[in-house]
């Protein structure tokens, strides 16, 4: 192909995991005309240009009709880097992912030669009459080729060599004050005519929810840093009817801050106007006078129908404001179509199609420290208490929330009480738990909860019954709009962020044919469903409730609901003898904490001793780890009541430490074998992970290892393979949140400081890099990269051009996050010393170490609910095992994990030898990496880190 007909980018890199990956990807770009223009190989580490941990380095280049158009591609080789899914032929493949695009005049010639070349692709609307031709490169990158000079734009617009047009990629050669000078200052990416950028608005609508801020603040930023002009609907639908001030641009520092504040600071608010025609013809009016045909919305489904509804009318309204003469002709064919993307905002995580929504966990975080708080004088009293949580068509928060906080009874609108019975079954269960020693009771009630008959229950119903029939001492609690208050957690904060990205890629992946997406989160991916079709999901779980189709309804929740109903209801409720299993098929297992405390291991203790009395197994603990049981002996038998309080209890209540069973492995099989264990629960870190192993390995020798054993990972360092997500880790970064947010908040008070925070992790750098991505940080530094100090003098400079900028005119406090294990060199003070040498007084840098604080108090109730649903299972697990004789099978030595929604039993040896860095402790293939470059993309730092 010839070079000179490709134009607009100017820089971006590609990664390669394998050299024949490398090899492949070189051929690919040289068949599209770029030639080498450098190459760096593992000899040239001395060269400040090749990255900390590349191989190989090429450097290839293509010119354009002048040197302000040409393109360059890095292209490194990094062992160990995650791949990207190949795109689906069957369907529309730039719907799929974010592309590369590039001006290219003639694109049946291009077509003719990528045929001649065999090379696949996808030309769009066909082949005959192309507008733009896709490929796909042997490292899954989606490279686009478009006859409109801006690809983006709705009209075939030609180059303009004046305005000088740009493509709406971010130049990989700026500087990081040029990203936030984007948000003030004209640029000509993305246009939709020559000298003019495509904008983008973002609104909240309906009920205000925890991380709508962090939603606006990264579409905001994101926008600006795809080239595109950053607006805000204020007061929802509302500002849009009424236009003028309601409608603003965002600048890059106008959303600065905006992760840690709860609601929503652009407002929403009712609009009776909208859902008229003429109310919407208006609000089309406005966007068009703005410039505007984007528009991002983030509510509940209300809302979101609303906006494709308004989608839908556009082109009528269009057509009647050129009629009426309210817009021109020009302004008509420049807006004939309008971009809608939904963003789910609802506490009730009560939309279809996707996992959670956006502010649901906080919303869980609210109820569970209130419900926390009224267990102290429910025991202090002996009282019940009945305690009212928004749901009014779905029970998540509520069963959540029950089985978080060790609730004794919930009711929820999808798995109704059975009418006429469920007084008596209540009645029952907690008088049970009363003769156990029990001295609270805590019942949990949806607001629409009602029974099979579709009668409603009242928490005052519920009340009434626990005085008169069990004589309880009992109090309603009604959390109303505390629920919707306080800052968003650390989830909701990753969520809206990575969510909101995506919409803005939605946006200029979009084209007058497809379908308004809805971005979701499935299996820990983010997705984009059609947002008319995840609506009528929503709305068939009212319609089945209604129907008395209460299958339906649990059907239509997300994957993880019903497991985690079913976890409360088998870790909850004293099962009768007669349904225990047989005698022979019981089993005494053993549980131990190896490793560093993480929340969420008291919590796993308690689900796995409950569960396993309901099947009639017989619950040991192993107290003070594998030295305190080879030393002193230390096991015993729990109790139903023993562990009643300990799922809301951080660190390990039977203790823990680091040491493993090589410690004595033949004292080890003796102990297994004079205490008959059946099974072994290892809750811990990767010193449990090794215990594991250990213990397989010994098989071999040792018969009474022959059992079934599995690994519960629980650790704030999410460094366990074989899982995405450990215990533990959710209540460190929320901890680290906190921390942070206030070490911040003193440095925005400052006008010109930097904090210097280090983090735990080991040598896995999640803990920095999620914390980063939630906490805004400026820059952080990960064992996975390392620190150079090319790093640093980019960082230095940045903050120099930042305060600069700002010139202590707003809150311009900065954060860097240092993984502990970052460099042996560069430490948190080193660090925070050549920062305030180059500050020249300008700012000024402070060190900040947190230390055990982020092992956390209290667990977070995402930590709490997943290791009672992880330690059920691991005894069903066991029972499996047990039944089909694999003690001595390799796979009856597992990893128990989260995968995606899905709860995985994984060999150890497998995870040993194809998903571990032993020597670095750590998985090979961390799904989080990713978020690196999002951390810097949304601090304002254009170039590769």
């Amino acid at each position: 192909m010839s070079g000179n007909a490709v134009h607009g980018i100017s820089c971006y890199s590609l990664v390669a995991s394998s050299e024949g990956a490398y090899d492949e990807t070189l051929k690919f770009y040289q068949k599209l005309g770029f030639q080498k223009l450098a190459f760096f190989g593992i000899s040239d580490t001395h060269n400040v240009r090749v990255c900390n941990n590349s191989v190989r380095e090429d450097w290839l280049h293509v010119r354009g009709s002048s040197d302000a158009e040409s393109a360059t591609v890095k292209l490194r080789y990094v062992p160990g880097e995650f791949t990207l899914s190949p795109v689906t032929h069957e369907s529309e493949w730039r719907g799929q992912k974010s592309s590369i695009v590039f001006y290219y005049p003639n694109l049946p010639e291009l077509i003719k030669k990528l045929s001649a070349e065999s090379v696949k692709f996808q030309s769009l609307p066909d082949e005959k009459k192309p507008d733009e031709v896709y490929v796909e490169d042997p490292l899954g990158n989606l490279v686009g080729f478009s006859d409109r000079y801006n690809p983006f734009a709705h009209a075939n617009m030609k180059k303009s060599v004046e305005s000088g047009v740009q493509s709406h990629m971010t130049s990989g050669t700026s500087t990081p004050l040029d990203a936030i000078k984007k948000a003030t200052e004209p640029t000509n990416a993305t246009t939709k005519a020559p000298g003019v950028k495509k904008k983008i608005a973002v609104m909240t609508s309906g009920g205000d929810a925890p991380g709508m801020n962090a939603a606006v603040r990264a579409v905001a930023r994101y926008a600006i840093h795809r080239g595109c002009d950053a607006f805000a609907v204020y007061e929802g639908y509302e500002g849009l009817v009424q236009g003028g001030d309601m409608i603003r641009q965002l600048a890059w520092g106008d959303v600065r801050g905006w992760l840690a504040e709860g609601g929503t600071l652009i407002g929403t608010a009712r609009c009776m106007s909208f859902r008229e025609r003429a109310g919407r013809l208006r609000a089309a009016k406005n966007l068009i006078s703005a410039g505007i045909d984007s528009l991002i919305v983030c509510g509940g489904d209300g809302s979101l129908t609303g906006a494709d509804l308004f989608r839908s009318d556009w082109p009528g309204l269009v057509q009647e404001l050129e009629d009426t003469k309210a817009i021109t002709v020009e302004q008509a064919n420049l807006y004939r179509h309008l971009t809608i993307v939904g963003l789910v905002g609802s506490i009730d995580n009560d939309m279809s199609s996707t996992d959670v929504t956006i502010g649901a966990f906080s919303s869980l975080h609210r109820i569970c420290e209130a419900v926390d708080s009224i267990s102290s004088t429910a025991i202090s009293h002996s009282r019940a208490f009945v305690v009212e949580v928004m749901g009014r068509h779905c029970g998540w928060l509520a069963v959540l929330a029950a089985l978080a906080t060790g609730a004794d009874f919930v009711f929820v609108p999808e798995r109704p009480a059975q009418v006429g019975k469920w007084q008596e079954e209540m009645c029952n269960a907690l008088s049970a738990f009363r003769k156990e020693g029990k001295r609270k009771s805590i019942i949990i009630v949806a607001e629409g909860a009602i029974d099979s008959e579709l009668n409603h229950i009242t928490a005052e119903d519920i009340k009434k019954l626990l005085s008169e029939r069990v004589h309880l001492d009992t109090r309603v609690t009604t959390l109303g709009h505390v629920q919707r208050g306080g800052v968003p957690c650390a989830y909701d904060r990753m969520l809206a962020t990575l969510q909101g990205v995506d919409a803005v890629d939605a946006v200029l992946a979009s084209t007058p044919e497809t379908p308004s997406p809805m971005i979701a989160i499935n299996g820990n991916k983010i997705n984009r469903k059609p947002l008319m079709e995840a609506v009528k999901l929503t709305h068939k779980v009212a319609d089945a409730i209604e129907k008395k189709d209460f299958a339906a309804a649990m059907e239509l929740r997300d994957p993880e609901f019903a497991d985690y109903l079913h976890t409360w209801e088998g870790t909850t409720f004293i099962q009768d003898e007669k349904n225990f299993l047989a005698p022979e098929e019981r089993m005494r297992v053993a549980i131990v904490h190896v490793g560093a405390p993480a929340g969420g291991m008291n919590s796993a203790t308690r689900a796995a001793v409950r569960y396993c009395l309901n099947r009639g197994h017989t619950p040991l603990a192993i107290d003070n780890g594998f030295s305190g049981f080879l030393r002193h002996d230390s096991i015993h038998e729990l109790s139903w009541i023993d562990v009643d309080e300990w799922c809301i209890r951080g660190g390990s209540e039977i203790g823990t430490n680091r040491d493993t069973p090589d410690l004595d492995m033949g004292h080890c099989a003796y102990k297994f074998q004079q205490h008959k264990i059946d099974g072994l629960i290892i809750v811990g870190g990767f010193e449990a992970f090794t215990a594991l192993s250990q213990l397989e390995h010994a098989r071999v020798n040792y018969p009474s290892f022959r059992i079934p054993m599995a690994t519960i990972p629980a650790t704030i360092s999410n460094n366990v393979p074989g899982t995405e997500f450990s215990l533990g880790c959710d209540t460190c970064l929320n901890s680290v949140m906190e921390y942070c947010d206030t070490i911040k908040q003193s440095a925005s008070a400052s006008r010109r400081r930097v904090f210097v925070c280090e983090v735990q992790g080991g040598k896995s750098g999640y803990v920095a890099t999620v914390g980063g991505l939630i906490t805004g940080a400026s820059a952080i530094y990960t064992p996975e990269d390392g620190i150079t100090l090319d790093m640093l003098r980019a960082d230095i400079d940045h903050l120099k051009q930042t305060f600069a900028m700002e010139a202590g005119r707003n809150r311009a406090g900065q954060l860097i996050l240092r993984n502990e294990c970052a460099s042996k060199v560069y430490t948190t003070d080193v660090i925070g010393d050549i920062i305030s040498e180059e500050a020249k007084h300008r700012f000024s840098a402070r060190t900040a170490i947190p230390g055990h604080v982020q092992q956390g108090g209290n667990p977070t109730p995402m930590d709490r609910a997943r290791a009672a649903r992880l330690a059920m299972r691991t005894i069903r697990f066991f029972e499996e095992c047990r039944a089909n004789k694999l003690g001595s099978d390799s796979s009856s030595a597992a990893v128990i994990g989260i995968r995606g929604t899905g709860v995985s039993f994984t060999p150890v040896a497998e995870v040993e030898s194809n998903e571990t860095e032993i020597e670095q402790r750590r998985p090979k293939n961390a799904w989080w990496r990713g978020m690196h470059e999002l951390v810097n993309i949304l601090a304002g730092k254009t170039f590769s880190a």
